[in-house]
């Protein structure tokens, strides 16, 4: 019967080298009995050493088995066996502190390793020297997750005092998700609904699979590089999945290009129980990408209560200043009548004190009414409501980008027009002329 082919690691085998040393020539033949020629034991160690170190399937292999004889010196390196169950081959493993960080490993862990093969000189042992280690079966990606917020979390990536505030009225706001996905298009509509006068712009990535984490992360740096309608926020957005779909947000690529983001960032993974690494790094984390759409504008129809409040208040104001002074010249007049009556002298300063006292009150009330009406005309241009109901609209494509210039649109092309009593939906008719006079 013929021997099956071979698998796994034993596919990639090393192939066996002869040590090439100089064979004696006729000139320098032995003679009868010789001594052996012999080597010293450190050049036989470094010679079998140098053999594993210019093999390249040695210095770039995963190993699988299972760890026993575990210690963790006091220096913080680890020092195991590696097991085959099936065949107890064994292999000595270290794994040193700068590349364990602290990893949690124990005796009879299931562990898939990576790492190279060396020659320890001082033992003549044969060892591989670790630089990953990864748990098989449950847990593998929490391993994972918990030992890369450790690698971060020393580092300061989710340091409090880092995190930059959300601007209050952004103007465009940059969103990095898969363009086909439901996300982009719930985030378009909360934005228009709530605060139609931020314009938005997508830069596509993909959301999950291998190529996911390097994805986003250029999404990110691309809405960074922008120098003309640079976004004032970004939001990192995906909707929910399975901890292997969301994977892409807990990986390192994607949590250092959020911590160097030059415009803050909000992170929306999957639903309210999911928590990722991005979610740790953003300057805000949202349950939701809805509830991020939410979170980066204010809600025009709070803002214009508010501005209506601030205006009420406002006029109050003025009105309790004015009351007092009016109380406070009546008081003053009361006092110089019921005084004893008064020379000619002392009737012509008094009268002189009421012109000065009404003179102050006039020009307080005209420094009042100016502060109202300087304050409420701040008010007004704060109120995104006020332009609407003037008369005007805004105009967008159905991506919700505000359309500024008629130049911009196409013929026959869909598009949204904001009234202050709700939106409509219109197609242009013909293409667009330039205007006269």
């Amino acid at each position: 019967m013929a021997k099956r082919p071979p698998s796994g690691f034993n596919l990639r085998r090393v192939q066996q080298r002869r040590i090439e040393w100089a064979e004696p020539t006729s000139e320098t033949a032995q003679p009868a009995n010789p001594t052996p020629q012999s080597r010293p034991v450190g050049e036989v160690a470094r010679h079998i050493r140098n053999q594993l170190k210019s093999d390249p399937q040695l210095n770039d292999i995963w190993i699988e088995g299972e760890v026993r004889s575990f210690s963790r010196s006091g220096a913080g390196h680890y020092y195991f066996d590696l097991v085959d169950s099936e065949t107890d081959a064994a292999l000595g493993c270290a794994f040193f502190r700068r590349d364990n960080r602290g990893m949690p490993v124990q005796q009879g862990d299931q562990v898939l390793v990576h790492g190279n093969a060396d020659l320890y000189l001082a033992r003549g042992s044969l060892q591989v020297i670790v630089d990953d280690l990864r748990p098989i079966g449950e847990g593998v990606l929490q391993a994972e997750f918990e030992r890369l917020f450790r690698a971060l979390n020393e580092e300061g990536l989710f340091q409090p005092e880092r995190k930059r505030p959300l601007p209050p009225y952004p103007r465009r706001i940059g969103v990095v998700t898969s363009p086909g996905g439901a996300v982009w298009h719930d985030i378009q509509q909360v934005l228009t609904r709530r605060w139609p006068l931020a314009s938005l712009m997508l830069s596509p990535c993909l959301t999950q699979g291998a190529s996911a984490a390097a994805s986003i992360a250029d999404g990110v740096k691309r809405l960074n590089l922008l120098t003309i309608n640079e976004p004032d926020l970004i939001i990192v957005a995906r909707g929910g999945g399975s901890p292997e779909d969301l994977w892409a947000y807990n990986e390192e690529l994607v949590a250092r290009a959020i911590f160097g983001s030059e415009i803050p960032v909000i992170s929306a993974v999957g639903h309210e129980t999911d928590v990722s690494i991005a979610d740790h790094v953003a300057d805000l984390r949202a349950p939701t990408p809805s509830a991020a759409a939410e979170i980066a504008v204010p809600d025009r129809a709070e803002e214009a209560a508010r501005v209506a409040g601030l205006r009420q208040a406002a006029r109050q104001l003025i009105d309790s200043h004015v009351l007092q002074l009016s109380q406070q010249t009546l008081l003053d007049r009361e006092r110089l009548e019921q005084s004893a009556p008064h020379p000619p002298t002392l009737r012509v300063e008094i009268n002189h004190r009421r012109r000065e006292l009404n003179q102050a009150i006039d020009r307080q009330v005209t420094a009042l009414r100016a502060q109202q009406h300087a304050s409420s005309s701040r008010l007004r241009a704060l109120n995104p409501l006020g332009a609407l109901q003037r008369g005007y609209a805004i105009v967008s494509d159905v991506q919700g980008r505000v359309i500024t210039a008629a130049a911009d649109l196409d013929t026959n092309q869909e598009i949204a027009i904001q009234f202050a009593d709700g939106r409509v939906t219109a197609h242009t008719m013909s293409d667009v002329t330039e205007s006269e006079g």
